[in-house]
């Protein structure tokens, strides 16, 4: 399939999205919806939203139905770069080729910019799609994203990636934090995506267990890009996660160790997939795109 065709026009569409549920005039807030703004059309990849959307499609679901779920993942992504970016956290300067939120408009802006972002994707969860049908749906998926976002999942894991700096990579519960800062949002994803097309409990499962492990593959190769890729081609700076000493794959296993390790863990995602998807080459080729960013 042409994926990059595919890539193109989800991400035009969750951009559109984006569009009309992000604030335009802020008032006397407009320096934060600003801030909020910057964040969120900076070029990234959309590879939540798009995860959400192909898991819809793969159990027959309405896609416009699922779009505007798919945009509050990105939201809630988007406030945890704000936030992996601040000097407390990961203390970066560049961000998808561009001066990070706080670097362009202050810390206290970036701060509540990532607050904003995150609060309202709960408040698109809760209210779209729309309609008293639909409700039970809507009200799951603020329970799944809540708790995989949150300090069992994306947050949990994002402490223990800071704590876990300075210290033997082999000390570290490495998977665990992989698993959960950049796994849990990739597999409440994929689940939504499945839960808002009514799939059964034990495909959303299924589901959930495919995201998890595309996750963890996608940030070991991240984790290999730091160590390989140019600043032009990353977006961001290369080499901190060495400088920084923080635990990872490349750290532990080396670099071709680590790029087996993503390779196995996308097969694993691939048989994890249900016989009830009836067409699966599209969920197989964003699985493998997680890793073929490296090449």
């Amino acid at each position: 399939m042409n994926l990059g065709g595919y890539l193109d026009r989800r991400r035009a569409e969750v951009d559109a999205v984006l569009e009309t549920i992000l604030p335009h005039d802020g008032g006397p807030a407009a320096r934060l919806v600003e801030t909020m703004r910057y964040a969120v059309f900076s070029g990234g990849k959309r590879l939540r939203p798009v995860l959400a959307l192909a898991a819809c499609e793969a159990f027959g679901g309405r896609v416009d139905d699922m779009l505007a779920p798919a945009a509050a993942l990105e939201l809630v992504h988007t406030y945890s770069l704000i936030h992996d970016d601040l000097p407390a956290m990961d203390d970066d300067d560049l961000r998808r080729g561009r001066p990070t939120a706080h670097k362009a408009f202050g810390e206290a802006e970036a701060i509540l910019a990532g607050d904003a972002l995150l609060t309202l994707a709960f408040e698109v969860l809760a209210t779209l799609p729309p309609g008293d049908a639909l409700a039970a749906r809507r009200a799951e998926a603020v329970a799944v994203v809540a708790r995989r976002a949150g300090c069992s999942g994306m947050v949990g894991g994002q402490l223990a990636d800071l704590e876990a700096e300075r210290k033997p990579p082999a000390d570290a519960p490495l998977e665990w934090i992989h698993r959960h800062k950049t796994g849990a949002l990739i597999a409440a994803s994929v689940e939504i995506g499945a839960l808002h097309a009514g799939a059964e409990a034990s495909d959303r499962a299924a589901m959930a267990y495919f995201g998890e492990a595309v996750g963890l593959a996608f940030q070991i190769t991240d984790d290999l890009l730091d160590r390989t890729a140019s600043a032009e081609e990353l977006g961001k700076t290369p080499g901190k996660d060495e400088k920084s000493g923080k635990a990872t794959y490349p750290a532990l296993l080396g670099l071709d160790a680590s790029r087996r390790e993503a390779a196995r863990l996308v097969d694993l995602a691939l048989a994890s997939i249900p016989a009830t998807v009836e067409q699966p080459a599209l969920l197989d080729a964003l699985a493998r795109y997680a890793i073929d960013r490296a090449h």
